[in-house]
C-alpha cells in the first residue's frame, strides 16, 4: 500500500511536469523538430531521475561515501550525455534527416552545454530523496514513541498483578501451614519462584547461584505434581558467582517438561549445567512425548533465539537435535 501511493505520487508529479512542458505546444504553433526535441529530453532526464533516485542516492547518500557519491553523480551524467547524443544526434539524423547541434559544435563544447542541462535532474531527485527519508523517519519516531508509551504503560500494568499475586501467595502460606506441610510447601516454591522474576538488576543480569536456585524451586514445584514417578537429573559443575541474564536457562526446561516425558525412570529428563573458563554450557534432553500438548504455555525456540541474539550477539551457540526419541538442546555462552 505504502509502494502504490509513492508510485502514484511520481505518476501525478510527472504528468504535471509532462502537461506544463507541452502546454506550449497547444497554444502556439511548433514545428515537429522542436516536438522531437523536447520529448527526447522530456525522457532523457526521466531515465537520469531514476538513476540517481533508485540507485545513487539510496547506495551512496550516507556518511563516509562522498566520493562513490561523487563518482556515481558522473557517471549519471555521462548517461544522460551519451542518451541525448545517441538519440538527437544518431537517431534523429537517421530517421528523420535533422539533429540538435551545429556540425562546427565540438566535442568539449557539447559535453560542457550538456552538464549543464543535465546537472538539474541529479540534484532534483536529491531533494526528492531526502524529503522522503525525512518523512520516513519521522513516522518511525511517532512510532516508536507511540511503542515506547504503549510499553511502558503495558510494564506498569504488569507489575501491579504480579506484586499482588505475590503478597497473596505469602498470606497463602502462612493458611496452608496448619492443613498440610506439602501445601505450604508448594505455596513456598511458587512464592519463590514469583519473587525471582519480580527482581531487577540494572543490567538485567543475576548470579548463576540465583538462576541455578531458581530452576530447582522450578523442579520441585513440578516434582509434586507428579511424584512417585517424577525422573529428572540436574546436576552442576564449576558454578560460582558467575552472571548471566536472567531467566535465560528456564526456557529449556520448561519446554523439556511441557514436550517430554518425565515419569519414564530409564529415560529421565537430563538437565546439566556446566561453566568452564567463563564459558557456560547448558544441555537439556527429553524423551519426547507424544500425547497432546498444551499450547498455552511454553517458549518458542524462535522467542529463545531472537532473545539471545539481542543479549548476546556473536557470543552464543544454540544447538537442537531430535532423532524422533530423544530432544536435546544445548546452549553455549561466553559469560
Amino acid at each position: 500500500m505504502k509502494n502504490l501511493k509513492i508510485i502514484s505520487i511520481h505518476v501525478l508529479c510527472w504528468l504535471l511536469i509532462v502537461a506544463y512542458q507541452f502546454s506550449g505546444y497547444l497554444i502556439e504553433s511548433v514545428d515537429f523538430v522542436s516536438k522531437a526535441l523536447g520529448i527526447s529530453m522530456m525522457l532523457i532526464k526521466f531515465i537520469e531521475f531514476y538513476i540517481c533516485y533508485l540507485w545513487l542516492y539510496p547506495n551512496y547518500l550516507k556518511r563516509g561515501k562522498a566520493f562513490q557519491l561523487i563518482l556515481g553523480a558522473l557517471f549519471t551524467l555521462a548517461i544522460f550525455i551519451a542518451l541525448r547524443y545517441l538519440i538527437e544526434e544518431v537517431l534523429y539524423l537517421k530517421w528523420f534527416g535533422f539533429h540538435n547541434y551545429y556540425d562546427s559544435t565540438t566535442a568539449f563544447e557539447y559535453i560542457t552545454d550538456n552538464i549543464y542541462y543535465g546537472i538539474s535532474y541529479i540534484i532534483i531527485p536529491a531533494a526528492v530523496y531526502s524529503v522522503q527519508q525525512n518523512f520516513k523517519a519521522e513516522i518511525s519516531n511517532r512510532k516508536l514513541k507511540d511503542e515506547v508509551v504503549k510499553s511502558e504503560l503495558a510494564f506498569l500494568k504488569s507489575q501491579i498483578n504480579p506484586h499482588f499475586l505475590y503478597n497473596t501467595l505469602n498470606y497463602v502460606y502462612s493458611l496452608a501451614i496448619p492443613v498440610s506441610d506439602k501445601l505450604a510447601n508448594a505455596v513456598l516454591r511458587l512464592s519463590d519462584l514469583m519473587r525471582y522474576t519480580l527482581n531487577e538488576s540494572p543490567d538485567g543480569k543475576v548470579t548463576l547461584i540465583k538462576e541455578v536456585e531458581y530452576l530447582e524451586s522450578y523442579i520441585e514445584l513440578f516434582k509434586m505434581r507428579f511424584e512417585p514417578k517424577f525422573y529428572v537429573e540436574f546436576t552442576t559443575d564449576g558454578i560460582a558467582e558467575q552472571k548471566v541474564a536472567a531467566l535465560m536457562l528456564i526456557p529449556f526446561v520448561e519446554n523439556a517438561f511441557k514436550h517430554g516425558v518425565v515419569n519414564d525412570e530409564k529415560q529421565p529428563v537430563r538437565i546439566k549445567l556446566k561453566v568452564v573458563d567463563n564459558r557456560l554450557s547448558f544441555e537439556v534432553s527429553n524423551k519426547i512425548s507424544h500425547a497432546q500438548k498444551d499450547h498455552s504455555s511454553g517458549v518458542g525456540l524462535v522467542n529463545i533465539q531472537r532473545r539471545l541474539d539481542l543479549i548476546y550477539p556473536d557470543k552464543h551457540e544454540l544447538l537442537v537435535s531430535n532423532n524422533g526419541n530423544t530432544y536435546k538442546t544445548t546452549l553455549i555462552l561466553n559469560i
